[in-house]
């Protein structure tokens, strides 16, 4: 693809260079060649990026390194992109410039189900089998060995990576991406105990998921179903390996829930979250939009937790989760207090 297509599709300016070279991929600045692009976002990495070998390159608007730079640095040939936010632009580059993978139809040892509607250019991977009254997108591919049950519902340019598994009563919108491993509408965990017996009964698991547009589901995550009613991943949030929700939680727009998190059921967490890894949240519990939640913090069942009188962008730590400065300050105290009931006992 041409640098100028490029820009005409992504937005930015190019301020040297010509918009007929053509890309052929994204690369890190000290490995890009001269038909691939590279970023910098301050005066140090734009600094190493102009000195490489780099043919094109995307760096913040109004750099000064570029308005002041030498006349070695301003008679190069590498063409430069200025934009708001370089790393982003770089991102969104890399998906244009990176080759989709050619739809190669249905292998002959994929099972499909009875019936099943496919769109244009679905690829159904070797050894993959598709339930009963599936309905699948236009090119959205199955890969080896996934299992995709009855009744699901699979939007447009999806992709399901081998081994990921869909249960009956789950929908996936647009765009959607569930790496290998994951498991996508699974029964909850309920159940009601007998306090006669002790014996325990599983709470009817009957419900659905849904998954909308543009969701990423990693590796050997989890997402169970609605009890009796719906689980829901909302546009554009991206799940990393490990994770685990719950039944009946509803995940806001735009959240990020990173590695080993775990989301009783019941919970919600509201848009423009971030859940850094290892965070246990319990059941009926609410996360406020855009509240930050830092690793390893815990919030305890049934409680509310928003940015209300916070400044932005203040990260929630510990157990109850609260803020880290405050933290800090409490573990400051016990240190002190540690500290002197030490030099109390060594009086006595």
């Amino acid at each position: 693809m041409k640098l100028g297509e490029v820009v005409e599709i992504l937005g930015g300016k190019l301020v040297q260079g010509s918009p007929a070279i053509v890309l052929t991929g994204v690369n890190s600045s000290p490995l890009a060649g001269h038909s691939e692009l590279a970023f910098a976002e301050d005066a140090a990495s734009t600094a190493e990026a102009l000195a490489g070998n780099a043919g094109v390159l995307v760096v913040r608007t109004g750099s000064s390194e570029l308005r002041t730079g030498s006349e070695e640095t301003q008679s190069t040939d590498k063409c430069i992109v200025e934009t708001a936010q370089p790393r982003l632009w770089f991102a969104r580059a890399a998906k244009l410039l990176k080759a989709a993978p050619l739809a190669a139809g249905i292998d002959p040892t994929a099972v499909l189900g009875d019936p099943v509607e496919l769109g244009e250019g679905v690829t159904v991977s070797p050894c993959a089998i598709v339930g009963d009254h599936v309905s699948i997108g236009a090119g959205t591919r199955i890969e080896a060995g996934a299992v995709v049950g009855d009744g699901v519902r699979i939007g447009e340019q999806c992709r399901i990576y081998p081994r990921a598994v869909l249960y009956p009563g789950t929908t996936l919108g647009n765009r959607v991406v569930v790496h290998a491993g994951a498991v996508l509408g699974a029964d909850g965990f309920g159940y009601v105990r007998d306090n006669a017996t002790g014996a325990y009964t599983q709470f009817p698991q009957q419900g659905t998921l849904m998954i909308e547009d543009d969701v990423e589901i990693g590796a050997n995550s989890t997402i169970d179903r609605g009890a009796l009613a719906e689980t829901r991943i909302r546009r554009g949030t991206k799940i990393d390996n490990l994770v685990h929700v719950g039944h009946n939680c509803d995940i806001g727009e735009d959240v990020i829930l990173v590695a080993l998190t775990g989301i009783s059921g019941s919970s919600t967490v509201g848009k423009g979250a971030v859940i850094a890894g290892q965070v246990g949240i319990g059941d009926h519990a609410h996360i406020g939009p855009g509240v930050i939640l830092g690793g390893q913090a815990g919030v305890l069942s049934g409680k509310t937790l928003t940015n209300e009188g916070l400044k932005p962008g203040t990260v929630l730590w510990g157990t109850p989760a609260r803020p880290l400065k405050q933290v800090l300050r409490e573990q400051v105290v016990l240190a002190r207090l540690a500290k002197a009931s030490r030099k109390s006992r060594d009086i006595e």
